[in-house]
């Protein structure tokens, strides 16, 4: 394997280490109970045999059941009884803790991962799907729980319990201890070294899995193409390839797993029969006595128990790094747009909005806006057409700071847009947008997202004047009425309705209208224009629309080719120009064949 992926893959499980650390030790007291309980825990555990083995010795040498021997089997009896209450005491209180250290800690994990993830900028969340950023918080969070179980109730109960039961048996003959720990250290070094090995071929497995799970999926959402197409037999023979692929990567997979638990098991056999042998050897030499025999296994027992499921608690942690460590680097990547050092709040008064020499290209390869420059008057309504990628949406982004220009300034009451603070920004700009997306909450809700501290007035007066009070009024919940995810419940001149509610109850200075009233029917874009007029009032306006007879009242329209200004002025002084708007203009007109 190559060396970078394996020191990414060490750096990156330091980061979850410490990541998780920093908010562990928010509660470290906690924490440092939940161990003292587990060391207590594990030190009754070790105890346990000691005293069955006393209670066995007493009850051989004993000549006959006098009451004498029966009352000191009886206080043996009792300690036991005492070591067993004071275990379910100490496996209690660990749990009662580890409910709370964990639920805590996940919580700011979770706020933490919220946190970091949303303060991204409009590019990473273009670069990524939503489902796969919502399921990387939720693994990175699990992560933590299963990191945190597998130390406290496994790895750390065994060392505890493998030391202990060493000490121990250590007191009765060194050689007993020695030969224990041989075998515990052969089978630990035998598990980390197989485990290791055998983790390509588990990813390959898993490989195979996600592509036989992908052919399905693509199948099953393509279903009604292959009945048109006639595809059954050629999808029959693609999935059994596939699926006979996954079947071989199973056998290989799942038999060197069978093959490192036979050696396993074979070392644990091999461990307690050589223990067991010497301990035979050392009671024949009168140093140990029968309830030793007891006291061994019983250890023996409560070690291959844990130890058994070693490989399991490796496996855990490695895939718990590894769903923590894909949170981890998005917390790590650093902002891509984000305030400036020493950014002052944005003071807008009159709304003027200035673009000089701004040069813009998507990645250093593509060029979408070549030292434009542009000045709208405070007040001004203008409108941006252009052909599909010729920059029209790309302005109203650097406008809002979704991206940082390469060159030149932006600049609104001439203060550049990158000095100034994000969140002041986005206040004083309100935008439409061509497809608005609504949050699965109440209609209420998503209005009052405009100004969230507006009354209940307040948001129906802006529902009247956007034109979906009428149609929020005939639901059964009104206002309380859930919208569903992103909206699906409302139709699409609904959901438009609700984006202008918003904005108009945010009443911004800045208003930008990114195709407001495209791909809706003729009843819809009236109600829409008129809901539109009402929010361009006393406002500096950016409108985008390819639809040219929704612009022609604005005080200019701009005509954008190739990153800059090819045109710009009235409909009218556009049209008689014959340019690239007057052809534009044709087109939707009918009148170009």
């Amino acid at each position: 394997m190559n060396v970078a992926p394996k020191t990414t893959q060490k750096r990156m499980t330091k980061r979850v280490i410490s990541v998780f650390w920093a908010h562990s030790a928010r509660y470290v007291l906690t924490l440092f109970f939940i161990l003292l309980f587990v060391v207590v825990l594990m030190g009754f555990q070790v105890l346990s045999p000691i005293l069955y083995k006393e209670l066995i010795d007493i009850a051989v040498s004993a000549k006959s059941p006098t009451p004498a021997v029966l009352n000191t089997l009886l206080g043996v009896l009792s300690l036991i009884a005492l070591v067993k209450f004071g275990s379910w005491i100490s496996r209690r209180t660990r749990g009662i803790l580890m409910v709370r250290f964990q639920t805590r800690v996940m919580a700011d994990l979770a706020r933490t991962a919220f946190e970091g993830l949303l303060r991204h900028s409009y590019g990473f969340f273009s670069d990524n799907f939503a489902g796969t950023l919502v399921r990387r918080v939720n693994k990175f969070v699990n992560a933590f729980e299963s990191i945190a179980d597998t130390l406290v109730f496994s790895l750390i109960p065994s060392i505890l319990i493998i030391i202990g039961s060493l000490y121990v048996l250590a007191q009765r003959d060194v050689l007993l201890a020695g030969s224990l720990f041989i075998g515990a250290l052969a089978f630990f070094g035998f598990s980390i070294v197989a485990v290791t090995w055998k983790q390509k071929y588990e990813v390959i497995r898993n490989e195979r899995d996600s592509e036989a799970t992908g052919l399905i999926a693509d199948a099953v959402g393509n279903a009604t193409t292959i009945k048109l197409f006639s595809g059954y037999a050629h999808e029959f023979a693609l999935f059994r390839r596939s699926n006979e692929i996954l079947r071989r990567a199973r056998v290989f997979a799942w038999g060197i797993h069978e093959g490192i638990a036979a050696v396993q098991s074979g070392i644990l056999y091999a461990t307690e029969i050589g223990v067991l042998f010497l301990a035979l050897s050392l009671w024949q030499k009168g140093i140990l006595t029968v309830g030793d025999f007891v006291l061994i296994q019983l250890y023996l027992v409560a070690i291959f128990e844990r130890i058994m499921d070693f490989e399991n608690t490796l496996k855990k942690l490695y895939i718990a790094f590894a769903d923590g460590s894909e949170m981890v680097e998005v917390l790590d990547a650093p902002y891509e747009i984000a305030d400036a050092p020493g950014a002052k709040a944005l003071s807008v008064g009159t709304a003027n909005i200035t673009f000089k020499n701004v040069t813009f290209a998507f990645h250093e390869t593509r060029t979408v806006l070549d030292n434009l420059s542009l000045n709208i008057a405070p007040g001004e309504k203008v409108a941006l057409v252009g052909s599909s990628g010729a920059g029209k949406t790309t302005i109203t982004r650097l406008l809002l700071r979704f991206h940082d220009i390469d060159a030149g300034v932006i600049a609104i009451d001439g203060q550049d847009i990158s000095k100034v603070t994000l969140e002041s920004l986005w206040e004083s700009v309100a935008l439409v947008p061509q497809e608005p997306v609504l949050f699965h909450r109440t209609l209420k809700e998503n209005i009052l997202y405009g100004r969230r501290d507006a009354s209940d007035a307040e948001v129906i007066e802006a529902a009247r004047r956007a034109h979906c009070h009428e149609f929020i009024s005939g639901l059964p919940q009104g206002y309380d009425t859930y919208v569903g995810e992103r909206g699906v419940k409302l139709s699409g001149g609904e959901r438009q309705r609700v984006a202008i509610a918003r904005a108009l109850l945010k009443n911004a200075p800045i208003l930008i209208l990114d195709e407001a009233t495209s791909s809706l029917d003729s009843e819809s874009e009236m109600l829409i224009q008129d809901a539109l007029h009402e929010l361009m009032q006393a406002k500096t306006v950016i409108a985008i629309a390819h639809r040219l007879s929704t612009i022609k009242e604005m005080d200019r329209i701009i005509v954008i080719e190739n990153g800059t200004i090819a045109a710009e002025g009235s409909h009218d002084v556009l049209i008689g120009q014959n340019g690239i708007y007057r052809k534009l203009w044709d087109i939707q007109a009918g009148k170009f064949v």
